[in-house]
């Protein structure tokens, strides 16, 4: 448009003081509707993503990036195993485990559990477990002591600490001369480890490899291998590979479809989320339609002037979809800084109101995430950005049409 007197025009009608202020009224609450519902979508989003990572990070913290396992039994010569997956290059570190289930007896309490046999030395290096100790280290589990490691919740339940002793008894039967009883042995509790996950810290404890071992009688073979990975995000990728490369039969398995359920009901929630948000922004983009009416209602003798010296439907159109379209595009810009401020601030501002209102909003007694973690992805800015501005166009496509209509000689014909 080599002469764009309709930009010039639009811009005139955003910046003059209109004789109906309850337009300007409206057009200021429009801007504003949009503004706020852009800034809570970017921070409720930043919120949710923060949770996600935290909750991501507590759980591949202890659970595996990807495991091989055999098909049926106990993995047999894990070492040949491990060092054909060590040749992927994704793959940071590993460690053979025992895991199976059991129960475990202290007094007259008894609870069930997940019970896993690991390397110390090795387990630290493909779990943060030896970083989550409360009590004890986890160099304490040695082969033949028969120490056992237990979560925080399930040290509390049980109502022992270190130094206590615990019966273990397993799903498997041995042959006495009283008749078949059930497999147990007494341990030693030599540790205490606290996660922040609840499944972990109610349902785990560790034990030696060897102890395990020897506890389900398996020999020199164990369940399978545990993989810590560079990109845990590689996960699927690198399964497949293995899966692929490794000579025999095994299953290959990573933490996506562990816990696929857990993320998918994370993702699905952010979705909703932001639909029901967005409903913020298309209340305050409709409000646009409203103003844009009345505007073009208080400016019939404009519009007819404008047609009389030759201006052409499509451009009265453009006109009022500039106008339109400021509101929205100022609205999106105050919401988008807004939203990136408030989103990279949050981890302040929430202490800063708990004193002001002195109220902890996630109690750590109730919550085992007690503060508001955000993560501000640029994706998550551009996309309800473009939503805004998407809106706040097509709000304007009907009053600018409606305009675009009106004839001269109707709208002068009272002036």
């Amino acid at each position: 448009m080599r002469n764009p007197y309709e930009l010039y025009a639009g811009l005139r009608y955003t910046r003059a003081k209109r004789r109906n202020h309850f337009i300007s009224f409206i057009s200021l609450a429009s801007m504003l509707g949009i503004a706020i519902g852009v800034t809570a979508l970017i921070t409720v989003l930043s919120v949710m993503n923060g949770f996600e990572r935290e909750l991501r990070t507590r759980i591949l913290g202890m659970a595996s990036h990807a495991t091989i396992s055999a098909l049926r039994g106990g993995l047999e010569d894990w070492p040949s195993v491990a060092r054909l997956a060590e040749h992927n290059p994704q793959i940071e570190s590993l460690a053979p485990y025992v895991e199976g289930e059991g129960m475990l007896k202290a007094g007259s309490d008894l609870t069930g559990t997940l019970l896993r046999g690991v390397l110390p030395e090795e387990e630290a290096k493909v779990s943060e477990i030896a970083q989550k100790m409360k009590v004890g280290q986890l160099s304490d589990l040695r082969a033949g002591e028969y120490n056992i490691v237990l979560g925080k919740e399930l040290a509390t339940t049980l109502g022992v600490d270190v130094g206590d002793k615990v019966d273990l008894m397993i799903p498997q039967a041995s042959v006495t001369p009283a008749g078949v009883l059930p497999r147990f042995r007494r341990f030693t509790v030599s540790g205490v480890f606290s996660v922040g996950m609840y499944e972990f810290d109610r349902g785990l404890v560790l034990i030696h490899l060897a102890d395990a071992q020897a506890l389900y009688r398996m020999g020199s073979d164990v369940t399978g291998v545990r993989l810590k990975l560079h990109d845990l995000f590689k996960a699927p990728q690198v399964a497949r590979e293995l899966a692929g490369e490794l000579p025999g039969i095994y299953y290959v398995s990573d933490w996506t479809r562990q816990h696929a359920n857990f993320f998918r009901a994370v993702k699905t929630e952010k979705m909703v989320m932001f639909i029901i948000l967005s409903l913020i922004v298309g209340v305050a983009a409709f409000n646009i339609v409203s103003t844009l009416v009345m505007v073009v209602q208080d400016k019939q003798a404009d519009i007819a002037i404008l047609r009389t010296l030759g201006a052409t439907p499509r451009s009265i159109m453009a006109i009022f979809m500039v106008q339109g379209s400021i509101i929205g595009i100022v609205g999106t810009a105050l919401g988008v800084a807004g939203g990136v401020a408030l989103a990279l601030n949050v981890p302040v501002l929430v202490p800063l109101l708990e004193q002001l209102t002195n109220q902890q909003f996630l109690s750590p007694d109730v919550y085992y995430i007690s503060d508001l973690p955000s993560e501000l992805k640029v994706n998550d800015v551009i996309r309800i950005g473009l939503l805004s501005l998407s809106l706040g166009l097509l709000s304007t496509l009907y009053p600018a049409y409606r305009a675009s209509r009106t004839q001269p000689a109707e709208a002068l014909r009272y002036e």
